[in-house]
């Protein structure tokens, strides 16, 4: 199945800013986290969108992606990567009789990368923490030192090919006859052979262990980020260093904030007599309480930011502020009394008082249909 867009699976068109990209990102891998969403499809979504954006938000990735989209320039001569040119290394070993920078299998190689997923609350993101985490994955097995072979053995060297993990086969063809160089079947590359294999790991030399690893969330992480913890990945393989961890965070949405990047926003209820006639209140902060002062006249959707009481900057550089928008409640329910003071009141302000009838909203949009049909 050919992929999407990426264009397309944030919802962007390709003009879209920096941004953009980032709002997009947020939102849809807080709806299609498998953590949150429990629908069948919600997994591979999320991996799509995260792999959108992995390219969108890097400069270099995203002038290559608008200039050759999904397709790699560097595959050619039969699909082939660029290191091999569509197996013109195995004419070169053919021809000169192998090598050809092919790599030593015996060489030492670092490990593999791992990744986990851990899902924060709003709180733990905003002021960070130190943690424990458990992680699958592979280390040496503690019976063979690694070996694989049974205690009081070791792998011996492989008789097919002595030792070098490669075997030279030899071929007659139209330029002569030529040396086609190949790993080794017999022990896939390694130049050893295990005869008495290791009862706790098969003969792997590694088995599956849930790994214990504490670390620090740095203050002001949000969904998509990422921390490395170096050398908690997968054993290196033959004496080479080991992976590394990157833990990527979700972070779960708050029932009052709402996260813009480093800036939290919010919405304050007024009354109406609050709003007319100005009145000082509490608002939340991600610190505690502190008083605005409402002037007189505040109308619905008045905004006040309180500066520094935003978000801490993951990487240390500031911090975000807090933005406040009010919303005037207007009362569904009133007294004969208030109804006399709000007629008396509107008497006053010298405005009409409409009977019911006249004050009916679907009567209102009747005429306007009415007024602008003709």
């Amino acid at each position: 199945m050919s992929k999407r867009d990426f264009y397309d699976v944030l919802g962007l068109d390709k003009n879209a800013s920096e941004a953009e990209i980032k709002k997009a990102y947020r939102q849809l891998a807080r709806k299609y986290h498998p953590d949150v969403n429990k629908e069948a499809d919600a997994e591979s979504k999320f991996k799509e969108v995260k792999e959108a954006y992995d390219t969108l938000s890097d400069s270099q990735k995203r002038a290559h992606y608008d200039q050759f989209g999904h397709t790699d320039p560097n595959q050619g001569f039969g699909g082939a990567g660029a290191g091999d040119f569509g197996g013109f290394s195995d004419i070169f070993d053919m021809f000169f009789g192998g090598g050809g920078g092919r790599r030593d299998p015996n060489a030492p190689r670092q490990g593999a990368d791992l990744q986990y997923t851990m899902t924060l609350e709003f709180k733990e993101a905003v002021f960070g923490k130190e943690t424990d985490i458990e992680i699958p994955r592979e280390e040496n097995c503690n019976t063979c030192d690694g070996s694989g072979a049974k205690p009081g053995t070791k792998p011996e060297t492989c008789k097919q090919c002595g030792g070098s993990g490669q075997l030279n086969i030899e071929q007659n063809t139209p330029f002569g006859r030529v040396v086609n160089r190949r790993v080794c079947n017999h022990c896939q590359g390694t130049g050893k052979q295990i005869k008495h294999k290791c009862r706790t790991c098969g003969g792997d030399g590694k088995v599956k262990k849930r790994k214990k690893i504490h670390i620090k969330i740095p203050a002001g992480v949000d969904t998509g980020q990422q921390i490395r913890v170096g050398g908690q990945g997968e054993p290196g393989v033959n004496g080479g260093p080991p992976g590394d961890l990157f833990v990527v965070f979700n972070v779960r949405p708050h029932e009052f904030f709402e996260r813009d990047g480093d800036d939290i926003h919010c919405e304050m209820p007024l009354t109406f007599v609050q709003a007319t006639l100005g009145d000082e209140i509490e608002v939340p902060t991600l610190k505690g309480k502190v008083k605005i002062t409402i002037p007189p006249g505040t109308q619905t959707g008045t905004h006040f930011r309180l500066r520094g009481k935003g978000v801490p900057n993951v990487r240390g550089m500031g911090q975000g502020d807090q933005h406040i928008q009010v919303r005037v409640i207007t009362p569904k329910k009133v007294t004969d009394r208030q109804k006399e003071l709000l007629k008396e009141f509107a008497e006053i302000s010298g405005n009409e008082i409409p009977d019911e009838q006249s004050n009916n909203f679907f009567s209102k949009v009747k005429r306007a249909f009415k007024n602008f049909g003709e």
